[in-house]
């Protein structure tokens, strides 16, 4: 059986989850936008970027398309493409299984893994750069209350 919640909020509940929702809005859009300027530096997209950690982390493991949407920080249906685009960089390879060509195989290449060698040291300091402002202690509050937000 379904229940149905009716919640009564005030106008100024209103007014400060729409300032909040905003906030965190503009914030995501400034991160976004400065990883985004660090990973052009080096000829790849920001989501080409994520491709390419979450295959790094699969230590030599291939991935399919399922598990890097999956892991993706931005869902996108068009992963296909970003591979695609990752392939003509020569970053990563596919394999096709000759008894299942539904089965597809994507790593990392050593270029791909140096190339992230070459990024890790610049996106740590853009990373401390772009916190700078908030204490560690700040740091673990806001990772704890904006966990709660992508825990429902």
């Amino acid at each position: 059986m379904f229940v149905h919640t009716i919640v009564v909020m005030t106008n100024k509940d209103v007014l400060l989850n729409r300032e909040l929702v905003v906030a965190l809005l503009r914030s995501g859009s400034k991160l976004n936008d400065e990883l985004n300027v660090l990973t052009k530096a080096y000829g790849i997209s920001l989501p080409q970027f994520n491709v390419l950690r979450i295959l790094r982390g699969q230590k030599g493991k291939p991935a399919n398309l399922s598990t890097l949407n999956e892991h993706m920080i931005h869902k996108m249906s068009n992963t296909t493409r970003l591979v695609d685009k990752l392939i003509e960089k020569k970053l990563v390879e596919r394999d096709i299984c000759e008894n299942n060509r539904r089965k597809v195989e994507i790593t990392i290449t050593t270029k791909g893994l140096n190339l992230l060698t070459n990024i890790d040291n610049k996106l740590e300091v853009k990373e401390a750069q772009l916190v700078q402002h908030i204490s560690p202690i700040e740091k673990e509050k806001m990772i704890d209350l904006i966990s709660k937000l992508t825990s429902t």
